[in-house]
């Protein structure tokens, strides 16, 4: 009764689907028999492994670090008792490698022979769910595998990302070879695994010859030459009773790992599957993707539109200049902001020609005229005081002489007030003057130079309507056409009165070193206090030197002290620029040297007026044969105590705290003005070091 019963139980497994018998299997797709009630009993899955509804068994998703396992559930015999040698097997399964995205995949599937279904310590990622880093090489482990991999480790010593290897016990292939297969003609072709197409892959080893192959094909055609093959016994990698199946993982990179269909048979050739008769691999999902993302995109690209209409309107607005009723009377051409940003390239730092206390200069080309132009950028914070500056500029911008640099324009932008004014190539006189100049300025344009200035300066003083005390003038301020020729810019501190009248500003305001020492004092601009600036400006362009020379020797820290000593022994040519090597004309260079110690004297009566000085250069009338000391009338007064180089006390600490500490002169920016610093003092402070303002006036 018993025997009938097992024969009875043989006859039913035999016709089931799967067909099997003790040494042979097929399932042409996964699904469950209605008698199994569609409980996954026909194979054993664990990780992210899972049989799909058509039958196909998927071993991972598009998640990323998982590991998937699928076996057969009853372990096989693959040894010998007798002789305990391995046994010959043979598989063939279809699978295909579908990449989250196209060519970036991974990690791949293997073929596995294991002692048991669970691996358990294994690790996803490059060890594609067989093993971990701790037990790699074990020969304990009795993992036999068939790898098919997406994705190059080196430090497995994989050829390529696209590969079959042999593994025994590791990941480190015994041998391994790129993913191909033979036609009919034995043409070698290329296969490419994670193309998303379905393979089949052929796993041969005859025990007899210890010979292992490996095959695949895109079609359902055996190729007749394996594309991997390898001598190996594995009798001592298998045990007596191995699990077959497959195991799969995913990184950093993840694809879907197939398996539509798998014979194995270990008594001969396992038979080939009909792809056609296999599940089908699910196409594109069909689901309302398209239709989200169409509606998502058109909101997103709404509401940026309604974004940037909104941002665009607020800053034209924003923007917008805003022109009050008393701009409308004010000259010279008003130009718009927009205009300016655009001729500037949006204030881009690449056009910033210098910075200082007062704000920044561009370099800029108007459209329509391709005119260059420097666009100097003030911020002012009082709007009653902006109305006031912007009425004087606007008086200052009917200026007309050669030797002046021509405010073309002007415009407002809220707090901010930008000043237009002729583009000078050549930058400002003292590029050429101190340090390491970009050339040497030769005695003729020299002389040139200092009697233009002093004929710009003369109309301000006396040919214009109104009287303009300039109060910067330096050779920062100075600024060189095409031709050389000297003009003097920047009038942002400039003050105009009616001739005969005296201003009524007590607020000192200029450069270090060039502020004449009664405005400490006194708090009031006249044109004799620009005269002395001017004086400070001839002595440095004969000797190439500052007013005050931090880096000097004691007897020459001070320019007028150092030139007047010179004077007093008779040595006066020694104090000229030694880089024009002795290339001077030095009568002319007399006069100058002359009338600056002149125009240096601490009493402004006793300074000549700019129409004498112009006379002076242009030779009209002689100098006087005796030249009063700078410091004359102190010395008079009794206030030489404590002084250096003859200057009086209070006068002197007056013109060493009008100029910068050395560090400054480090900080030389590309402006047509730099290296000097801006004061803004109180009339009437009761110390030099009550001086505060900021550093760095430039020129235009």
């Amino acid at each position: 009764m018993e025997e009938k019963l097992s024969l009875f139980l043989v006859f039913a497994l035999f016709l089931s689907n799967p067909v099997f018998s003790v040494d042979e299997f097929i399932f042409n797709g996964f699904n469950d028999d209605a008698s199994n009630n569609n409980n996954n009993n026909n194979l054993s899955l664990n990780g992210a492994a899972e049989i799909e509804h058509n039958g196909l068994l998927k071993l991972t998703n598009t998640t990323l670090r998982v590991l998937g396992h699928a076996f057969y559930p009853s372990p096989n015999k693959f040894k010998n008792s007798t002789t305990n040698k391995s046994l010959s097997f043979s598989t063939c399964f279809a699978f295909a490698i579908v990449p989250e995205y196209a060519e970036l995949g991974g990690h791949g599937l293997a073929f596995t022979i294991s002692a048991t279904k669970e691996l358990l310590g294994a690790l996803p990622s490059q060890y594609l769910g067989l093993l971990n880093a701790s037990d790699m090489g074990n020969f304990t482990n009795h993992i036999f595998a068939v790898e098919f991999d997406t994705v190059q480790d080196f430090e497995f010593g994989d050829i390529n990302d696209n590969h079959v290897g042999i593994n025994i016990n590791s990941l480190s292939s015994n041998k391994s070879a790129p993913a191909a297969y033979f036609l009919q003609n034995s043409t070698k072709a290329a296969l490419n695994l994670k193309s998303g197409n379905v393979i089949q892959a052929w796993i041969d080893y005859d025990s007899t010859n210890n010979q292992l192959d490996v095959r695949l094909s895109p079609s359902s055609i055996k190729p007749r030459s394996p594309i991997l093959s390898f001598v190996v016994d594995l009798s001592l990698v298998l045990e007596d009773s191995m699990y077959v199946g497959f195991s799969s993982s995913t990184g950093l990179l993840a694809s879907s790992h197939y398996v539509m269909g798998w014979s194995f048979n270990m008594s001969g050739e396992a038979e080939s599957l009909s792809l056609s008769s296999l599940p089908s691999l699910p196409g594109p999902k069909k689901n309302h993707t398209p239709l989200i993302v169409g509606v998502s995109v058109s909101s997103f690209v709404f509401m940026l539109l309604v974004a940037v209409s909104a941002f665009y309107f607020i800053r034209k607005i924003k923007n917008a200049d805003v022109i009050e009723a008393w701009e409308l009377d004010v000259g010279p051409h008003r130009f718009s902001y927009q205009e300016l940003k655009k001729a500037t390239r949006g204030f881009r730092d690449k056009e910033l020609l210098g910075f200082g206390g007062f704000g920044k200069v561009y370099k800029g080309t108007l459209a329509g005229t391709n005119t260059r132009v420097a666009v100097k950028r003030i911020s002012h914070e009082s709007k009653q005081g902006l109305r006031e500056f912007v009425s004087e500029i606007a008086s200052i911008g009917r200026l007309r002489h050669r030797n002046l640099v021509q405010l073309l324009g002007w415009c407002r932008r809220r707090g901010d007030l930008l000043l237009v004014y002729d583009f000078m190539p050549y930058g400002s006189l003292d590029k050429y003057l101190f340090d390491e100049p970009k050339s040497i300025l030769s005695w003729e344009e020299r002389f040139r130079i200092i009697k233009g200035v002093a004929s710009g300066l003369l109309y301000l003083h006396d040919e214009w309507e109104q009287t303009v005390v300039h109060r910067d003038i330096k050779a920062g301020n100075v600024l060189l056409d095409c031709e050389m020729n000297g003009r003097l810019g920047d009038f942002g501190l400039a003050k105009l009165h009616e001739h005969g009248t005296n201003p009524s500003t007590t607020r000192v305001v200029g450069t270090l070193g060039y502020l004449a020492p009664e405005l400490t004092r006194t708090g009031k601009p006249t044109t004799s206090s620009d005269v002395f600036a001017f004086g400070a400006l001839l002595l440095e362009v004969v000797c190439g030197r500052r007013p005050i020379e931090p880096k000097a020797l004691p007897e020459e820290f001070i320019l007028v002290d150092w030139v007047w000593d010179k004077w007093k022994v008779g040595a006066i040519l020694d104090v000229i620029d030694p880089r024009l090597n002795g290339e001077f004309d030095e009568i002319d260079a007399v006069v100058v040297i002359k009338l600056g110690l002149m125009c240096s004297n601490n009493v402004p009566e006793e300074r000549p007026t700019m129409r004498q000085v112009v006379r002076y250069l242009e030779g009209e009338v002689a100098l006087p044969e005796v030249v009063t000391s700078p410091d004359a009338y102190d010395s008079k007064k009794g206030n030489t105590s404590g002084g250096g180089g003859g200057r009086g006390g209070l006068q002197f600490e007056d013109y060493v705290h009008s100029y910068p500490n050395s560090s400054y002169f480090e900080k030389v920016s590309n402006s047509s003005s730099a290296g000097d610093g801006d004061v803004d003092i109180e009339a009437g402070s009761t110390s030099p070091l009550s001086v505060s303002g900021s550093r760095g006036s430039n020129g235009r």
